[in-house]
């Protein structure tokens, strides 16, 4: 497995474009299997993710192609809607093509998804609003089949504010028969930009980023060009990075309202930020301040999936801070890793507590997930010293190529590959 050497200690510096969301653009990609035809899909970054997700639809029929930031994906020639077992384990938001499919075809069937060991992700609430409207369901041996000759719209209400089942249900009522009303709605961007795409296609969806969101049925969409948001959790690991190296970055194609709650903890945190449209830069000269207490919660409140991140520049903070987790309860593993650093981190059940220290030093450590990986790069560019984050495949899941979107800000981090040994012929 690659792994990634960064020599730190070094400010970072200089000016980056944040890449498209992938948290946007895969639900968009399993959306454009609804309506028959040529999208062609831009600012789509090359992650391991996306290329799993197009993975799949070739294998369902599609064709596509990944060129610079641009997809191309033809869906008419899908003939299938049985996704492969061994793609969908590689990746959760494989979850996403449920109801896409199930509208497409009458029936789907999937395998319990993969994806980063961060907590139980249950798919129940997916599986109730894809009954609702009509669906039903029979899981087997981890397999899950659903069949539905027509669905039809009806009235949802989520009891947590899951990002995947609104999706989910938002793609599989946009043809249904009448009206869908999805109440506890998540109020995610990446939900408000997959409205968008679906409208663009000839939906019928308003209020996308409330609570509350309607469906209104219709009966065709149109394949459609569609450019996807910037991604808000990149350009988050960039700016934390940027605090925690005491360096002086400027971030451009972003969207500052998806950002406030993390702009907000940085300032009391004693960073200096600057905004001018879609320009942020971030600067922190100093050492930064504790900051008494977080709490991750869904959107708009501060994201679990910079929770990790976050944490390193507490650690490297004067005084002493709390986290409390309160989306997925596995999201700690870096914790172990960091104290390999120097890091004086103690958790208790969903709350880590955070001793900030001086410096933290060069180790190696192991990515176990996608964020914990990031997290470990940026303590790797604070450190003194040399830092070797092993598993970054895990890395590669979230960030388009994070070795080189460091390196052009001065950071002295690379890529090593492990050169495959000898053949012993003999056995």
């Amino acid at each position: 497995m690659d792994k990634l050497v960064i020599e730190g200690g070094i400010p970072l510096s200089g000016t980056i474009r944040i890449h498209g969301a992938k948290n946007a653009a895969l639900p968009i990609l399993a959306a454009s299997l609804l309506a028959e035809g040529v999208h062609s899909l831009h600012n789509v970054p090359k992650l391991l993710d996306i290329e799993t997700m197009l993975a799949i639809m070739e294998r369902l029929g599609c064709t596509a192609a990944h060129d610079g930031d641009t997809v191309t994906v033809d869906t008419a020639p899908a003939c299938s809607s049985h996704v492969p077992e061994d793609l969908m384990k590689q990746m959760r938001s494989s979850i996403f093509l449920m109801g896409p499919l199930l509208a497409r075809f009458g029936e789907v069937t999937i395998y319990q998804p993969g994806g980063c060991a961060i907590g139980e992700r249950k798919i129940d609430l997916h599986l109730r609003g894809l009954e609702s409207l009509g669906a039903e369901i029979e899981e087997a041996d981890g397999k899950i089949s659903c069949r539905a000759e027509r669905l039809k719209g009806c009235d949802i209400h989520l009891d947590f504010p899951s990002v995947g089942a609104t999706e989910n249900i938002m793609m599989a009522a946009a043809t249904a028969e009448g009206t869908t009303t999805i109440s506890g709605a998540a109020r995610e961007p990446e939900i408000q930009d997959l409205q968008n795409f679906l409208n663009r296609m000839g939906a019928s969806i308003i209020g996308a980023g409330t609570d509350t969101i309607t469906i209104q049925g219709v009966q065709k969409l149109q394949p459609c060009s569609y450019e996807v948001i910037p991604d808000r959790i990149v350009a988050g690991t960039v700016m934390i990075a940027a605090a925690a190296t005491r360096g002086d970055v400027t971030l451009t194609h972003t969207n500052v309202g998806h950002l406030n709650s993390l702009i907000h903890v940085l300032k009391r945190a004693g960073v200096q930020i600057t905004v001018c449209n879609d320009i942020i830069n971030i600067s922190c000269m100093g050492r930064p301040r504790a900051v008494e207490r977080i709490v991750t919660s869904p959107y708009p409140s501060f994201p679990t999936d910079l929770q990790s991140q976050i944490m390193v520049l507490l650690a490297l903070a004067d005084g002493y801070s709390v986290i409390k987790e309160t989306v997925f309860e596995g999201r700690f593993k870096h914790v172990e890793e960091m104290a390999r650093m120097g890091a004086d981190i103690s958790t208790h059940l969903n709350r880590a507590f955070i001793r900030g220290v001086k410096r933290l030093y060069g180790a190696t450590v192991e990515a176990t997930d996608l964020r914990a990986g990031a997290a470990l790069v940026i303590a790797g560019l604070a450190a003194q010293g040399t830092t070797v984050v092993e598993q970054a495949h895990h890395i590669d899941r979230g960030y388009d190529g994070i070795e080189l979107l460091f390196q052009k800000l001065g950071a002295r981090i690379s890529r090593r590959t492990p050169v495959p040994g000898p053949i012993d012929l003999a056995n």
